[in-house]
């Protein structure tokens, strides 16, 4: 409510990963989070970081998660989220198993401190490494200059709910108190 997006909860229907391409890697799917809203320019950032906050808040409860960008079927998915623009969804419950771990850039690929980096920048571009990015590309680069930190993305469509992903992963690593948005 705080962020101006809504967030609708599924459950027990399967129509949103009947695309072939998630039909193998989502096996079972039926309960997920359609992350929507009236079409602003800070839409796609909202959805990223409430959909971030969402994701490891149902971890904690013992569910797996699972960030969609594109390959779950709209058409299925737009009545529920009653004409409002669909970012991305988040599949939701018990997964067969706990996930793997992907393949991360090195922190110096994405980012970068003028002087000395505190450890709580450090700590910061370590957990935005963990956050969820569309087709995992990290097209992120964080930059740090005394306790102002600014961010850039260029991962097309994209970029938006990427930024907010990772947004809320480097505030959680590194601390909100530590440092603020240039």
């Amino acid at each position: 409510e705080k962020s101006g997006i809504d967030i609708k909860l599924i459950t027990g229907d399967p129509g949103a990963f009947d695309t072939l391409y998630n039909m193998i890697l989502a096996k079972g799917v039926k309960n997920y989070f359609i992350m929507c809203g009236d079409d602003t320019t800070e839409l796609d950032e909202k959805c990223g970081w409430c959909g971030a906050d969402l994701m490891l808040y149902a971890q904690t409860l013992g569910l797996n998660t699972w960030w969609v960008s594109s390959t779950f079927n709209r058409k299925k998915t737009a009545d529920a989220a009653g004409g409002k623009k669909i970012v991305g969804i988040i599949a939701v419950g018990y997964g067969q198993t706990q996930g793997v771990p992907h393949k991360s850039k090195k922190a110096q690929k994405v980012s970068s401190y003028e002087g000395d980096a505190p450890p709580w920048f450090k700590e910061g571009v370590a957990a935005a490494l963990l956050a969820p990015t569309a087709i995992n590309r990290q097209a992120f680069f964080i930059k740090g200059k005394g306790s102002k930190v600014s961010i850039t993305c260029n991962n097309g469509i994209y970029t938006g709910a990427d930024l907010g992903l990772v947004k809320y992963h480097f505030e959680l690593g590194a601390g909100k108190e530590n440092f603020e948005w240039a």
